[in-house]
Protein backbone atom coordinates (compact mmCIF):
# COMPACT_ATOMS: atom_id res chain seq x y z
CA UNK A 1 0.00 0.00 0.00
CA UNK A 2 1.28 3.44 -0.93
CA UNK A 3 1.59 6.38 1.40
CA UNK A 4 1.34 8.94 -1.39
CA UNK A 5 -2.21 9.79 -0.34
CA UNK A 6 -0.88 11.27 2.91
CA UNK A 7 0.37 14.36 1.08
CA UNK A 8 -2.86 15.06 -0.80
CA UNK A 9 -5.60 17.30 0.46
CA UNK A 10 -8.47 15.31 1.88
CA UNK A 11 -12.09 16.11 1.25
CA UNK A 12 -15.53 15.03 0.20
CA UNK A 13 -16.77 15.20 -3.39
CA UNK A 14 -18.90 18.19 -4.22
CA UNK A 15 -21.93 18.05 -6.43
CA UNK A 16 -21.04 19.84 -9.69
CA UNK A 17 -24.67 20.53 -10.60
CA UNK A 18 -24.85 23.27 -7.98
CA UNK A 19 -22.18 25.33 -9.74
CA UNK A 20 -23.45 28.91 -9.70
CA UNK A 21 -26.95 27.89 -8.47
CA UNK A 22 -28.81 28.76 -11.65
CA UNK A 23 -26.13 29.23 -14.25
CA UNK A 24 -22.73 27.78 -15.05
CA UNK A 25 -19.75 29.71 -13.68
CA UNK A 26 -16.41 28.92 -15.31
CA UNK A 27 -13.94 28.06 -12.55
CA UNK A 28 -10.85 29.02 -14.57
CA UNK A 29 -9.92 32.58 -13.69
CA UNK A 30 -6.56 33.08 -15.35
CA UNK A 31 -4.21 31.12 -17.60
CA UNK A 32 -0.55 32.00 -18.13
CA UNK A 33 1.32 30.61 -21.13
CA UNK A 34 5.11 30.78 -20.76
CA UNK A 35 7.27 29.86 -23.76
CA UNK A 36 10.57 30.46 -25.56
CA UNK A 37 10.56 32.35 -28.86
CA UNK A 38 13.39 30.32 -30.39
CA UNK A 39 13.36 26.87 -28.78
CA UNK A 40 12.17 23.88 -30.79
CA UNK A 41 10.19 22.43 -27.90
CA UNK A 42 7.97 25.56 -27.88
CA UNK A 43 6.92 25.21 -31.52
CA UNK A 44 3.45 23.87 -30.70
CA UNK A 45 2.87 26.70 -28.21
CA UNK A 46 3.93 29.30 -30.79
CA UNK A 47 1.57 27.76 -33.36
CA UNK A 48 -1.26 27.83 -30.81
CA UNK A 49 -0.56 31.49 -30.06
CA UNK A 50 -0.54 32.42 -33.75
CA UNK A 51 -3.58 30.41 -34.84
CA UNK A 52 -5.97 29.80 -31.96
CA UNK A 53 -5.35 32.20 -29.08
CA UNK A 54 -7.68 34.91 -30.42
CA UNK A 55 -10.49 32.38 -30.94
CA UNK A 56 -10.01 31.02 -27.41
CA UNK A 57 -10.04 34.49 -25.83
CA UNK A 58 -13.16 35.61 -27.74
CA UNK A 59 -15.05 32.40 -26.84
CA UNK A 60 -14.03 32.67 -23.16
CA UNK A 61 -14.23 36.34 -22.11
CA UNK A 62 -14.21 35.43 -18.41
CA UNK A 63 -10.74 33.87 -18.63
CA UNK A 64 -7.75 36.19 -18.53
CA UNK A 65 -4.89 34.97 -20.76
CA UNK A 66 -1.32 36.07 -20.09
CA UNK A 67 1.47 35.30 -22.57
CA UNK A 68 4.98 35.47 -21.16
CA UNK A 69 7.97 34.83 -23.44
CA UNK A 70 11.17 33.80 -21.67
CA UNK A 71 14.53 32.66 -22.99
CA UNK A 72 15.89 29.14 -22.87
CA UNK A 73 13.10 27.69 -20.73
CA UNK A 74 10.62 24.92 -21.35
CA UNK A 75 7.05 25.94 -22.18
CA UNK A 76 4.67 25.91 -19.24
CA UNK A 77 0.96 26.53 -18.69
CA UNK A 78 -0.23 27.79 -15.30
CA UNK A 79 -3.99 27.74 -14.65
CA UNK A 80 -5.41 29.67 -11.70
CA UNK A 81 -8.94 28.95 -10.46
CA UNK A 82 -11.51 30.94 -8.50
CA UNK A 83 -10.83 29.10 -5.25
CA UNK A 84 -7.12 29.99 -5.37
CA UNK A 85 -5.76 26.67 -6.65
CA UNK A 86 -3.00 26.74 -9.25
CA UNK A 87 -2.28 23.94 -11.69
CA UNK A 88 1.13 23.93 -13.36
CA UNK A 89 1.74 21.86 -16.50
CA UNK A 90 4.86 21.44 -18.62
CA UNK A 91 3.91 21.34 -22.31
CA UNK A 92 7.30 20.57 -23.82
CA UNK A 93 7.08 19.34 -27.43
CA UNK A 94 3.26 19.40 -27.43
CA UNK A 95 1.53 19.86 -30.76
CA UNK A 96 -1.01 22.60 -31.34
CA UNK A 97 -3.89 20.11 -31.15
CA UNK A 98 -2.66 18.61 -27.87
CA UNK A 99 -2.29 22.07 -26.39
CA UNK A 100 -5.82 22.98 -27.47
CA UNK A 101 -7.22 19.87 -25.77
CA UNK A 102 -5.32 20.47 -22.52
CA UNK A 103 -6.35 24.13 -22.33
CA UNK A 104 -9.96 23.06 -23.01
CA UNK A 105 -9.70 20.56 -20.18
CA UNK A 106 -8.31 23.16 -17.80
CA UNK A 107 -11.14 25.50 -18.78
CA UNK A 108 -13.90 22.98 -18.10
CA UNK A 109 -12.61 21.16 -15.04
CA UNK A 110 -13.39 22.07 -11.48
CA UNK A 111 -10.36 23.32 -9.58
CA UNK A 112 -10.41 20.93 -6.64
CA UNK A 113 -10.98 17.62 -8.45
CA UNK A 114 -7.49 16.74 -9.60
CA UNK A 115 -5.48 16.52 -6.39
CA UNK A 116 -7.93 15.64 -3.65
CA UNK A 117 -8.09 12.28 -1.92
CA UNK A 118 -11.76 11.42 -1.84
CA UNK A 119 -13.01 10.04 1.44
CA UNK A 120 -16.18 8.59 -0.08
CA UNK A 121 -17.09 7.53 -3.59
CA UNK A 122 -20.52 9.14 -3.38
CA UNK A 123 -21.97 12.37 -2.04
CA UNK A 124 -25.47 13.41 -1.13
CA UNK A 125 -26.94 16.48 0.51
CA UNK A 126 -29.42 14.30 2.47
CA UNK A 127 -27.58 11.26 3.83
CA UNK A 128 -29.57 8.15 4.65
CA UNK A 129 -29.26 6.26 7.91
CA UNK A 130 -30.20 3.04 6.12
CA UNK A 131 -27.04 2.77 4.06
CA UNK A 132 -26.36 3.04 0.36
CA UNK A 133 -28.84 1.56 -2.11
CA UNK A 134 -27.63 -1.02 -4.66
CA UNK A 135 -29.54 -2.83 -7.43
CA UNK A 136 -29.42 -5.96 -5.28
CA UNK A 137 -30.93 -4.38 -2.17
CA UNK A 138 -34.44 -5.84 -2.52
CA UNK A 139 -33.57 -9.04 -4.43
CA UNK A 140 -34.28 -12.51 -3.12
CA UNK A 141 -31.25 -14.14 -1.43
CA UNK A 142 -31.45 -17.16 -3.78
CA UNK A 143 -30.04 -14.98 -6.57
CA UNK A 144 -26.69 -14.63 -4.80
CA UNK A 145 -25.83 -18.32 -5.21
CA UNK A 146 -27.56 -18.93 -8.57
CA UNK A 147 -25.49 -19.67 -11.65
CA UNK A 148 -26.66 -18.21 -14.93
CA UNK A 149 -28.10 -19.07 -17.40
CA UNK A 150 -30.66 -20.58 -15.05
CA UNK A 151 -33.94 -22.12 -16.25
CA UNK A 152 -35.85 -20.74 -13.27
CA UNK A 153 -34.70 -17.10 -13.61
CA UNK A 154 -33.91 -16.95 -17.33
CA UNK A 155 -37.26 -17.81 -18.90
CA UNK A 156 -38.86 -15.11 -21.05
CA UNK A 157 -41.79 -13.11 -19.80
CA UNK A 158 -45.21 -14.15 -21.09
CA UNK A 159 -46.42 -10.91 -22.64
CA UNK A 160 -48.61 -12.41 -25.35
CA UNK A 161 -47.85 -10.76 -28.67
CA UNK A 162 -44.31 -9.69 -29.52
CA UNK A 163 -43.46 -6.16 -30.67
CA UNK A 164 -42.64 -7.37 -34.19
CA UNK A 165 -46.02 -9.08 -34.52
CA UNK A 166 -47.76 -5.94 -33.27
CA UNK A 167 -45.96 -3.77 -35.85
CA UNK A 168 -46.83 -6.17 -38.67
CA UNK A 169 -50.48 -6.12 -37.61
CA UNK A 170 -50.52 -2.29 -37.55
CA UNK A 171 -48.88 -2.17 -40.98
CA UNK A 172 -51.48 -4.53 -42.49
CA UNK A 173 -54.30 -2.52 -40.93
CA UNK A 174 -52.84 0.69 -42.39
CA UNK A 175 -52.67 -0.86 -45.89
CA UNK A 176 -56.34 -1.86 -45.66
CA UNK A 177 -57.34 1.64 -44.49
CA UNK A 178 -55.43 3.23 -47.38
CA UNK A 179 -57.32 1.09 -49.93
CA UNK A 180 -60.73 1.97 -48.45
CA UNK A 181 -60.26 5.76 -48.43
CA UNK A 182 -61.20 7.37 -51.77
CA UNK A 183 -58.57 9.47 -53.47
CA UNK A 184 -59.46 12.92 -54.70
CA UNK A 185 -58.10 13.84 -58.11
CA UNK A 186 -57.97 17.33 -59.55
CA UNK A 187 -59.35 17.99 -63.02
Amino acid sequence: MSNSHLFLKSGFPRATLQNGLGRYVCQLQRITIKYCKTSGCSKGVRNFLENQLLDFSTKNPGVVVYVKPRRHRQPVIVAEYLNGDRHWMCVRSFTEEQLTKWIGLMRTQNANTSAVRMRKHWHTDWPSIQGAWTPFTHQHPELTNATFPNSKYSKPLDVGQSATDKLLELFERQKIDDKETPKITQQ
